[in-house]
């Protein structure tokens, strides 16, 4: 759901960007009062694991693919606020170094998969755990709620692109969110499984505190984290769907698609994915997931020690 330039004008990037900016602003200064030093390691961690699972595309339907987009599975693990900030992270890193989204529109990118995804799936979730507040009915809200942030996330990239002149609301508005709906159930159900999953292996990462304070917890989450996004980059991209994600369908198939421009290629360290003198397309996207895994995790980490004040890590030490 990358907007690339050229699908948005200039008061729609502009507006997205000040909407976008003031709800990062807003999470970054309840995070600077709420953030604990022993939780910047699981920022760092769901930041890398996010950045991972958005490189791997799902086949859906119709020659269409999709991919996790993470915000509510970051919700449950970091609370809203975090997951903000990781996926704010993720997109600026997206945008700046692989060229994936426009940077014009990322503003827009960053309201739809970083804001409204967050703050339309986590209440959602919250009320279905205290309905159902069992460790199945924890996977369940998450399920729903991850399928319904990313039909939330598609109605307001559609109503930018219909308030951008790009297609009219009457046609973009039921085609994004028919094709996304399919797409949300990947998400949905792949969010339940890694829920289920840390339940099985870690389920003191879904109580209230984000992370133990012990040094072997976090060491231990940390090596695992580590080892399953290697093995997904590793394992699972030589296999992941090459066809069109779910924007992508819908630009080609209501005649915008043209419109896209890569303006941010040529400025990009890694356009698309690619690493120059790696031929082999499979090699090359592994190591450039790896390599911004390692700047998704340092990205977040850093950011999370700057909003810690210096009496909390004067306490901590």
């Amino acid at each position: 759901m990358h907007i690339p330039d050229g699908f948005l004008d200039t008061k729609t990037a502009i507006a997205t960007t000040l909407l976008s900016g003031t709800a990062v602003a807003v999470a970054l200064r309840r995070l600077q009062k709420n953030l604990k030093p022993s939780h910047v390691p699981l920022l760092g961690l769901s930041a890398s694991f996010i950045f991972v699972s958005q490189m791997l595309n799902f086949p859906v339907i119709g020659g269409t693919s999709g991919h996790l987009i993470g915000a509510v599975l970051a919700s449950v693990l970091l609370g809203p606020d975090a997951a903000i900030l990781c996926m704010t992270a993720v997109l600026l890193i997206q945008t700046f170094i692989f060229a994936d989204g426009g940077v014009a529109a990322l503003g827009a990118n960053i309201l739809n998969m970083g804001v409204v995804a967050v703050l339309g799936g986590y209440p959602v979730y919250r009320i279905l755990y205290r309905i159902l507040p069992t460790p199945r009915g924890k996977i369940v809200a998450s399920v729903f709620s991850a399928w319904l942030s990313i039909v939330l996330a598609s109605v307001f990239c559609a109503g930018e692109l219909a308030w951008s002149g790009t297609s009219g609301w009457a046609v973009v508005f039921p085609t994004m969110t028919n094709i996304h709906m399919l797409i949300g159930i990947g998400e949905g159900l792949i969010t339940g499984i890694i829920i289920a999953a840390i339940y099985k292996t870690k389920p003191e990462l879904l109580e209230t505190s984000l992370i133990s304070s012990s040094p072997n917890f976090r060491q231990s989450t940390i090596l695992y984290t580590v080892i399953f996004s290697v093995a997904l980059l590793l394992l699972v991209t030589p296999f992941v769907s090459d066809w069109p994600d779910g924007l992508e369908t819908v630009a080609a198939t209501l005649g915008f698609d043209a419109r896209g421009i890569a303006s941010n290629s040529a400025g990009a360290l890694l356009p698309d994915y690619t690493i120059p003198g790696v031929k082999n397309a499979s090699i090359a996207t592994i190591v450039a997931g790896l390599v911004g895994a390692v700047i998704a995790f340092g990205s977040a980490v850093i950011i999370g020690r700057i909003l810690i004040p210096k009496s909390k890590k004067q306490t901590v030490q």
